[in-house]
């Protein structure tokens, strides 16, 4: 369930800063939007994962 939510977090994400990207085409905010998005999408994958019981 915490990776569906957190799915869905991120596909929220992606759609406001893709708009943004979209609207305001300055290559500077897009290398900027790309590397953020690339360290949300690293911090996701890293997360989320099913951690074993202790």
């Amino acid at each position: 369930m915490n990776r569906v939510l957190a799915l869905m977090a991120f596909v929220t994400f992606c759609g406001f800063v893709g708009i943004l990207a979209f609207e305001v085409p300055s290559p500077d905010l897009v290398m900027v939007i790309l590397f953020t998005v690339a360290l949300v999408a690293y911090d996701f994958a890293t997360s989320s994962k099913n951690k074993p019981n202790d």
